[in-house]
């Protein structure tokens, strides 16, 4: 019965190993794909891209009529065309001189980092310039990269303007928060990006509706005498309608009769559809609208004026040679184990090998970043738990012995506690992972190390 505890035991314990130094490898399309988690590194290890915004100093060109309004759809008018009509090009900044301040700087900044951190992003570096509010980015390389250009490049401009008057009716200022819904119709779907308003915008929105009613009545009660009158007269149509747009760019029009709640707006995105692939991209559009407009809209426009790859000073060869030696090291550790103290130091050296891939894969889950003082703590939670499993060897399995050995690295623990909450990434990376670590290795050696000693013992006996 002893034999079979030490062998569930030992089985768990390179069941373990195998997940921890193999990894699980599913088939996904043509290939094979760890399904582990991999380790996040920090920028000292993995390399550093660099990126850098400037306040852009472009302008756009606007046409304008005789009146000083926009005019719509002019990109296709020629100069003479322009001329003829009595237009007028102007040449306006995207960031008006009023903009550039201190304040924006910082808000800009601040809105960045709320990007990065909802994106997911938590190994980054952000500066800015207080003089000009030129920012520097810098963070690992990794397969967010392409998200990350996007949300600190987008400024995340949202209106809804009238379609007749131009005026712009709804803005970022009176959106509280953004989520995307569906409408599901026996003859398609509909991807709707929905919009949650302050009480402002809520008023501002039932203030519309009534008056969007009330204009819908008249034509009823004026119908015979005023049949030819309104004919052609589109722009004074019953129904106020706006024309939504996102940094500029349209995303379709609002009928505001259409919204049912005065306390949020419904944007349909793209046209209502029984195509998988066309539903999936018109929820992209809209998860990503939403994504921008929760975060608020940048109050400069950046450009985008530096983006590179920076290699890590420390090479591949380098960290192949360093876990030659930290193998070398363990294995001598094991042998010595297996020589002084026969079949109870072959299980504690199984068990040894055990919480090393136990270890490893606690690091990778509780997304720890690995720097070289990461590393560094990574070999010192192994000596220590060499250490402790000497004393258990030596003296007993029990109780005792877990206390006597804490309470002589109750120093480091103390130390370990107090710099998790430092907020410099060198510090951070060793005290998370000599946290999880000693963490671990109470919880480990009493589960897995004592028992087999005891278990073992108890055969011999």
């Amino acid at each position: 019965m002893k034999k079979v505890k030490i062998l569930t035991i030992i089985l768990a314990v390179l069941l373990i190993s195998m997940i921890g130094f193999f990894g699980i490898y599913t088939q996904v399309q043509n290939r094979m794909e760890n399904q582990i988690k991999d380790y996040s590194y920090a920028m000292d290890i993995k390399g550093v891209r660099s990126i850098v915004l400037e306040v852009s100093d472009s302008t756009e060109t606007k046409i304008k009529d005789s009146e000083g309004k926009e005019v719509e759809d002019a990109d296709s008018l020629t100069d003479e065309e322009i001329t003829e009509k009595g237009y007028v090009k102007e040449e306006i900044p995207v960031n008006s001189e009023e903009s550039k301040n201190l304040d924006n700087y910082k808000k800009a900044k601040e809105i960045i980092e709320n990007r990065l951190n909802l994106l997911g992003v938590d190994n980054y570096i952000i500066k800015f310039n207080e003089e000009n509010g030129n920012i520097l980015l810098e963070t690992t390389e990794n397969e967010q990269i392409n998200d990350v250009l996007n949300v600190i490049t987008t400024t995340g401009k949202f209106e809804i303007t009238d379609s007749n008057t131009k005026e712009v009716l709804f803005n970022n200022e009176d959106i509280k928060s953004a989520t995307v819904t569906s409408s599901q119709e026996e003859d398609g779907t509909t991807i709707y990006l929905q919009l949650d308003l302050t009480e402002e915008g809520s008023q501002k929105l039932e203030k519309i509706k009534n008056e969007a009613q009330e204009n819908q009545v008249e034509p009823e009660t004026t119908e015979e005498n005023n049949s030819t009158e309104n004919e052609g007269t589109d722009e004074d149509s019953t129904e106020k309608t706006g024309k939504a747009t996102f940094d500029g760019q349209n995303i379709n029009d609002v009928s505001f009769l259409e919204q049912t709640n005065t306390k949020r707006l419904r944007i349909a995105i793209g046209d209502k559809s029984t195509s998988t692939t066309t539903l999936n991209n018109n929820a992209n559009e809209a998860s990503y609208i939403a994504f921008m407009v929760n975060t608020k809209n940048l109050p400069l426009t950046y450009d985008l004026e530096g983006n590179q790859y920076i290699l890590s000073e420390i090479t591949n060869e380098q960290i192949q040679i360093g876990m030659y030696i930290a193998l070398g090291i363990i294995l001598i550790g094991m042998i010595i184990l297996i020589i002084k103290y026969k079949l109870s130091g072959l299980l504690t050296a199984i068990s040894y090998i055990g919480f090393i891939a136990a270890f490893m894969l606690t690091i990778r889950y509780t997304n720890v970043i690995l720097s070289l003082e990461g590393i560094l703590s990574i070999a010192m939670i192994l000596l220590l738990n060499y250490y402790l499993v000497m004393k258990l060897l030596k003296k007993s399995y029990k109780m005792d012995t877990y206390k006597e050995f804490f309470i002589k690295i109750l120093p480091i623990i103390i130390l370990t506690i107090v710099f998790c909450f430092v907020n410099w990434a060198p510090i951070s990376s060793f005290a998370m992972v000599a946290f999880w670590g000693i963490l671990l290795m109470a919880i480990y050696n009493i589960i897995i190390t004592s028992n087999l000693i005891k278990i073992k013992e108890g055969k011999e006996n």
